[in-house]
C-alpha cells in the first residue's frame, strides 16, 4: 500500500489506510500542508464556542457521541510533532504525525466506544491562533471519517492545563446529554511527563488531577516501558500543627477589653477568614483595605472604633513596620493593648491558594485572581514583625484548609503552571 504523494494535488489518503509502512517513511510535512495548501472549510469539522467571550477554544469533527470512557490527547508532541523550539518551520499550517500508528490508534478507540478529545494548551496572541485555528481545520481533514471534540486553553487561566476547566467543561456537557464520565476506564496521553527532557510535567500533573489513568506517548502508541520521572513545582503537602502558636493563652483575651490586632502576611492565607471564625462574633470591627480602599480610610475607621470603646482586626498584608506603626501609634494614643497575627505560609503556597480561590472555590468567597507580582512585591518589602515595635504579643498562625472533602482533594491538585 504506497504512503501519499506530497504534490499539492495529491488526493487525501482514505479512511483506514495506513500513511506508511516499516520499508516507508512518513513524508516530512503532511501532503494537506505544502506552502500551497490553503485551508478549505467543511461542514464536517466546526468551531461551537462555549459561550460569548470564553477562553476555552471548542470545537468538533462530525458528530462526536458522548461516552462514558473518554480518550483523551494533548496535541502537540502527541498526536502531531511538536514545532515549539523548531527551526525552519516557515510555514504554520505545516504538520506531521508524532508517529505513523497514530490514526490507525484514534480509529482503534473510536470503534471500541470511546469519546476521542484533544485537551491542548494554546496560549496564542490573536494572530497567531487564527493561524492555529486553520491548521487545526487542515488536521481534522486528514482524519475524515473519525468524530473527535477539541478543547484549547487560550488563557492562563482555570482552563489551562494542569488546572482542570477542560475536563469539567466536558464533564459539563455530557451531563446535559444524559452520559457521565467513567474516569476508571478512561485515559489520557501527554508528552509533558516530567521525564528527563521533557519541558514540564502538566500533562502527567493534570491527569493525577483528574484521577485519570495516564499514558506517555511512547508508552501508548510504542507499548515502550514507563521511564522515571519527577514532577516539580508547589504540591501541597502536610502543614504545621497547631494552627496557632504559642498556645499557651487563647486568641481572645479572657477578660473583654478593648484592642487593635494587626494581622500580617501574603494575600491568600486566610486571614479574612481566621477574623471570621474568631472575630467577628466577639463584635471585632472589620477594618479591610480591599473593602476601604485607601489606608487613611483604613486607620480612620480604626480610631472611629477605638473611640466607640469597639476592638478592631486591621486584615491587611501590613508587611512593614512603617505600615503597622500607623496602628500601633494610635493604640498608644488612646492607651489600649495592640497585639499581632502574623500569618505564615511561603509564597508558592500563597500562590496556589489563590489559584484555588479564584478558580476552583465552590463558595461565595471568589475574588479576582492577585496577580503573582503582588505577591513577589510583598515578599520583597516583607519585615517580619517584632515585639519592640509595640507589640504586646506576637500570635503565629499557620494555614489549614477548611472545607468538605471533595473541596479539599481540589484544592490538594496541582494547580501551577509549570515554569510560572
Amino acid at each position: 500500500m504506497s504512503s501519499p504523494s506530497i504534490s499539492s494535488s495529491s488526493k487525501r489518503p482514505r479512511d483506514g489506510q495506513a500513511l506508511d509502512t516499516a520499508q516507508q517513511k512518513i513524508p516530512k510535512i503532511h501532503p494537506f500542508f505544502t506552502k500551497s495548501s490553503q485551508p478549505t472549510s467543511s461542514s464536517a469539522f466546526r468551531w461551537v464556542p462555549l459561550g460569548p467571550k470564553h477562553t476555552c477554544l471548542h470545537a468538533l469533527n462530525l458528530d462526536p457521541q458522548p461516552s462514558s470512557k473518554v480518550a483523551a490527547f494533548d496535541l502537540d508532541g502527541t498526536l502531531i510533532k511538536s514545532t515549539i523550539g523548531t527551526r525552519g518551520v516557515k510555514d504554520p499550517l505545516q504538520w506531521e504525525w508524532w508517529r505513523s500508528q497514530v490514526p490507525d490508534k484514534l480509529r482503534d478507540l473510536h470503534s471500541q466506544g470511546y469519546s476521542i478529545v484533544i485537551i491542548s494548551n494554546q496560549a496564542l496572541r490573536p494572530a497567531a491562533i487564527k493561524s492555529w485555528k486553520n491548521k487545526i481545520e487542515l488536521f481534522a481533514s486528514s482524519l475524515p471519517n473519525l468524530p473527535f471534540r477539541l478543547f484549547a486553553a487560550t488563557e492562563k487561566d482555570v482552563y489551562r492545563k494542569p488546572l482542570p476547566g477542560m475536563w469539567y467543561e466536558l464533564d459539563r456537557i455530557f451531563r446535559e446529554q444524559g452520559v457521565e464520565l467513567d474516569k476508571s476506564i478512561s485515559l489520557f496521553v501527554g508528552d509533558a511527563a516530567g521525564r528527563r527532557g521533557d519541558f514540564a510535567g502538566t500533562d502527567r500533573k493534570w491527569a493525577i488531577n483528574l484521577e485519570i489513568p495516564f499514558h506517555t506517548p511512547e508508552e501508548y502508541f510504542l507499548n515502550l516501558s514507563p521511564v522515571p520521572f519527577t514532577l516539580e513545582g508547589f504540591k501541597v503537602q502536610s502543614l504545621p500543627i497547631p494552627q496557632v502558636s504559642p498556645t499557651s493563652s487563647p486568641i481572645l483575651p479572657i477578660s473583654p477589653k478593648c484592642e487593635i490586632v494587626v494581622f500580617v502576611g501574603y494575600p491568600c492565607l486566610g486571614k479574612t477568614s481566621f477574623y471570621r471564625q474568631h472575630f467577628q462574633g466577639a463584635g471585632y470591627v472589620h477594618v479591610n483595605q480591599d473593602t476601604l480602599k485607601t489606608r487613611e480610610k483604613c486607620v480612620k475607621l480604626a480610631r472611629e472604633s477605638i473611640e466607640a470603646g469597639k476592638s478592631c482586626v486591621i486584615d491587611n498584608t501590613n508587611r512593614d513596620e512603617s505600615t503597622r506603626k500607623f496602628y500601633i501609634d494610635l493604640a498608644k494614643t488612646k492607651g489600649i493593648p495592640v497585639r499581632c497575627f502574623l500569618f505564615e505560609g511561603s509564597i508558592e503556597l500563597a500562590w496556589h491558594n489563590d489559584l484555588y480561590r479564584t478558580y476552583l472555590s465552590a463558595n461565595g468567597d471568589k475574588r479576582a485572581l492577585v496577580p503573582y507580582g503582588g505577591l513577589v512585591s510583598f515578599r520583597d518589602k516583607f519585615e517580619e514583625p517584632a515585639t519592640d515595635e509595640g507589640f504586646s504579643e506576637i500570635r503565629r498562625v499557620n494555614w489549614v484548609f477548611r472545607g468538605t472533602p471533595d473541596e479539599e482533594r481540589k484544592w490538594s491538585m496541582w494547580l501551577q503552571v509549570d515554569g510560572k
